[in-house]
């Protein structure tokens, strides 16, 4: 009797067994084919955001960098395009923040530069508004712009519209952030007050995510480059977490079609390795300057030891 037990608590403890067995196998093959699918996904997806600035490297760069293995530069290019302005012509560039990687130490920094910078802008040979660089030429300009500036190269730019910006917070599920004041602020449509937030720590959805980058109405450029610098890192915290693993469709969907890079697929994958290899160190820059009107224009007039200071900074972070 004793013996029936005993042989049938065996058979029951083989049987549970296979069947862990079993499915973690099944977990296994699930996991390797999302993997495979995202894989080829991505590379299908992705293909579409790149576009070439013209140049094989950076004419301040001696060599074609790697970022597997070289520190590079990353100039994000927030432009003021939405399918509701695309009759509208002559778009100028709303967000530039410049990230510098360093591959050892593992960290980054990022330099907000406020839009209404009165710099000089190669394209057209004078000085204007930093923003009026794209709306004269493009990424191209831009970069150029950037470069001449601050004396160091631009390796790679990423440029985001508005519906990329709301597609990717929406597909992380929002982020959270902190909300400085109460804003009333227009949505990507330009439907005025649209979007209203009270103060305080809490989860935003994609409109509203875009909201606070934009607004400036109870500050300055300064502060808005700070809130533009906290929602990115916001959306590299949330999208290397685990729980935004089988978002990445979703999240591939969003920036396929309304983000332009000049990385490839394969230089794309080089830069998962510093959100997944512990965590990343940030730190936020900011130009300091002060008010400047040329006749009825305004202007933000950079202070010189700032960025000299500034471009130290940079070059000392890539190494240069």
């Amino acid at each position: 009797m004793n013996t029936s037990r005993s042989d049938r608590k065996r058979k029951r403890t083989k049987k549970r067994r296979k069947t862990l067995y079993i499915f973690l196998l099944l977990l296994f093959l699930c996991v390797v084919g999302y993997a495979g699918y995202l894989y080829f996904f991505a590379d299908h997806i992705l293909s579409k955001s790149y576009e070439s600035d013209g140049r094989e490297k950076s004419d301040y760069r001696e060599k074609v960098v790697d970022p597997s293995k070289d520190n590079v530069s990353v100039l994000i290019i927030g432009v003021d395009e939405s399918k509701t302005r695309e009759n509208l012509g002559g778009f100028r560039s709303d967000t530039l923040i410049l990230a510098t990687l360093n591959k050892k130490e593992h960290s980054v920094k990022m330099l907000s530069i406020p839009r209404d910078s009165y710099v000089h802008i190669p394209e057209v040979d004078y000085k204007t508004r930093i923003n009026h660089a794209y709306a004269r030429g493009g990424v191209p300009s831009t970069i150029k712009t950037v470069e001449n500036l601050l004396d160091i190269p631009v390796d790679y730019y990423v440029k985001v519209n508005f519906e990329a910006f709301i597609d990717v917070v929406d597909a992380l599920g929002g982020i959270t952030v902190d909300v400085p004041y109460e804003i009333y602020e227009q949505n990507s449509k330009d439907i005025d007050q649209a979007i209203h937030l009270k103060p305080g720590k809490q989860q935003l959805n994609g409109e509203e995510a875009l909201a606070l980058a934009r607004t400036r109405k109870q500050d300055n450029d300064i502060e808005r480059g700070k809130r533009q610098q906290e929602i990115i890192k916001a959306i590299v915290k949330k999208s290397v977490s685990l729980g935004s693993v089988f978002k990445y469709d979703d999240l591939l969907e969003a920036v396929g079609e309304n983000i332009k890079t000049n990385m490839t697929f394969g230089e794309m994958k080089s830069f998962i390795s510093y959100g997944l290899e512990g965590d990343l160190q940030f730190e936020t820059l900011t130009l300091a300057g002060s008010d400047y009107w040329k006749g009825k224009a305004y202007y933000y007039q950079l202070d010189e030891k700032s960025l000299e200071d500034t471009k130290k900074i940079l070059k000392d972070h890539l190494k240069l």
